[in-house]
């Protein structure tokens, strides 16, 4: 990957070269190694890893000049052809910001387009209280293994999204005209089937490598599983999941307007997670075990597109995850990861946490906002 940022949080402007190989940056707190992983997210659909706004990108000192006021490119290897790809902010004519993807060198309809080009997933520390926090933290985790599997996801939930705020607005504001309400539950109800059985394929495919995994490389095994009111009416449902909903919502529209919001559907779905050796429940687990089950997963997820139909990895950006592993379960790690053939962006502020990796990774030291090649 080549990779290249302009005005970009810490980094007026940078450009990095790797040949494929884990990448480890290792600096101070502050130094700007997440602002890389973070750029990184960026050339994936949605708000990256950080799930910032987009101005909250843009760099404070200094600009290098540019069309955006922030930008990301990289060139990338996809099935023996090169992809140049690319996202930024600009202002758009009424003054708004606006988000720029180009693949190509052709400009995008959408974020979502890049999820045909590359599979990115993150774990950071704010996720070790994934199992322990609301549902939605766990959706977007769900949502983001998901996009691996199947690239229409990310368009599937956008325009699920906006058909589900405008009869939110519908509803409480109106005009309530039934044309116009069946319409946009009618789109609810094709998006929101799809996103909800994408999301089942894909636990299905995970339980499955999860299974055959069992306790590989130290990390524990899970199980996960959906559940909401959604999983239950296309169980009952079947083929008939589209009309059930529409019917459903339909049905629903009194009380969502009172409520202010939706209050069925695959939004509001959970994803629960089973720690299989210990028989409980994730949020039961210690702080340690809970951690070691968010790698299991994100290290599932990977075995299992490459041995698909691509057999490519997704690339991995793991934020701060040397420091909260014990020695056996970080030299576990990394030998997966080589084992993967998987690019995965590791950051660190001691390079003696990554010392597993001598002359198999590309070591970068990271400070105020600049890279320097380095060796562990």
């Amino acid at each position: 990957m080549r990779l290249t940022l302009t005005n970009f949080r810490s980094y007026a402007c940078a450009e990095l070269q790797t040949d494929g190989r884990p990448v480890v940056l290792a600096g101070a707190n502050g130094a700007g190694k997440t602002n890389i992983l973070d750029a990184i997210s960026l050339l994936s659909p949605g708000r990256g890893l950080r799930g910032a706004k987009l101005g909250e990108h843009v760099r404070r000192g200094p600009s290098a000049p540019s069309e955006a006021l922030w930008a990301v490119a990289a060139s990338v290897m996809r099935d023996c052809e090169t992809y140049e790809i690319g996202t930024g902010l600009a202002i758009g004519p009424g003054g708004g910001e606006r988000r720029l993807v180009r693949l190509n060198g052709a400009p995008a309809q959408s974020s979502a387009d890049l999820a045909d080009i590359l599979s990115i997933l993150w774990l950071t520390p704010a996720m070790d209280r994934l199992f322990i926090e609301g549902a939605n933290g766990r959706r977007k985790f769900l949502d983001r293994l998901v996009l691996g599997f199947d690239a229409r996801h990310a368009s599937n939930s956008t325009r699920y999204e906006a058909a589900t705020r405008e009869r939110a607005r519908l509803l409480k504001y109106g005009p309530r005209d039934p044309g116009w309400l069946s319409g946009l539950e009618q789109q609810m109800a094709e998006t929101g089937v799809a996103i909800a059985q994408a999301r089942a394929g894909s636990v299905e495919k995970l339980n499955a490598t999860l299974a055959e995994r069992a306790e590989a490389g130290e990390f524990p095994a899970a199980q996960l599983a959906l559940r909401g009111d959604m999983e239950a009416l296309i169980a009952d449902a079947a083929a008939d999941s589209v009309s059930a909903m529409r019917l459903m919502l339909e049905k629903l529209r009194a009380r969502d307007a009172e409520s202010g919001r939706t209050l069925f559907g695959p939004h509001v779905s959970d994803l629960s997670v089973r720690h299989t050796a210990k028989r409980a429940d994730a949020r039961e687990c210690s702080t340690g075990e809970q951690k070691a089950l968010l790698i299991s997963i994100a290290l599932a997820h990977a075995w299992t597109l490459a041995r698909g139909r691509n057999g490519m990895a997704p690339i991995l950006l793991l934020d701060e995850i040397a420091a909260h592993l014990d020695g056996v379960r970080r030299a576990a790690l990394f030998e997966e990861i080589i084992a993967l053939g998987a690019q995965a962006w590791m950051t660190g502020t001691d390079h003696s946490l990554f010392e597993g990796l001598e002359g198999r990774a590309d070591i970068l030291c990271v400070s105020n906002g600049a890279l320097e090649r380095a060796t562990v």
